[in-house]
């Protein structure tokens, strides 16, 4: 567990389909980066898609099929940061609906026990004035609408929700064990010195992690 005065790491979970959308995601993260969290964001610390599927393409696969493997890699890598790296996640909820990935990592976040917030100033998916209680309900049937509370009302969750020791992957259920053990590794190598401008490198590594090992049987 971690003392009063390390950083906590903050999973941030959203749209990120758009400028504006990746712009107030971006938002967030810096906001709780000048509080003092240290923050995941995927689309920044993650992989760039498009980048690295374009190497893939290169090396002769199939871009139906690259596409497939890499957003296992993709998967995986945050599973791993979601499960391991963070202790807490900011959800923000504003969409038509909610983005379906971050309904998933804040389903995964709950019941992992992590500290959960959620944003939402959109009131295009309410229901009769009221979100879908099967989303709400992980936070309490309570949200923010604006951005500058967040910071505070995380400090208020993880202080309400103590945060727990890191897991043991060992007892987690063997699938999230997977996904964990090769987003570890993809992460390592993420996060060696100028690796996200080596898109080389990333299509090798994921391609190491979850490319299919005979080709040959893809064209079948």
């Amino acid at each position: 567990m971690k003392h009063s005065n390390e950083q906590i790491r903050v999973y941030c979970a959203g749209p990120l389909f758009n400028r504006s959308e990746r712009q107030e995601m971006t938002s967030i993260a810096d906001l709780l980066s000048d509080s003092g969290y240290s923050v995941y964001l995927p689309h920044r610390d993650g992989m760039e898609f498009r980048l690295v599927l374009d190497v893939l393409v290169e090396r002769n696969w199939d871009a139906p099929m690259a596409a497939q493997f890499l957003h296992e890699a993709i998967f995986a890598l945050d599973v791993y940061q979601l499960v391991i790296e963070c202790e807490a996640m900011v959800w923000n909820l504003n969409g038509r609906t909610p983005d379906e990935g971050a309904v998933s990592e804040a389903a995964m976040a709950w019941m992992l026990g992590k500290p959960l917030i959620a944003y939402q100033d959109d009131v295009r998916s309410l229901i009769q004035g009221r979100v879908n209680p099967l989303l709400v309900g992980m936070i309490d049937f309570e949200s923010i609408d604006q951005i500058e509370q967040i910071p505070s009302a995380l400090s208020v969750a993880i202080m309400q929700q103590d945060l727990r020791p890191e897991l043991q992957v060992s007892l987690l259920p063997s699938k999230v064990q997977a996904a964990v053990k090769s987003g570890r590794v993809l992460w390592e190598a993420l996060c060696a010195e100028g690796a996200q401008e080596d898109n080389e490198m990333i299509a090798s590594v994921v391609e190491d992690l979850f490319a299919p090992n005979d080709r040959s049987t893809l064209l079948a």
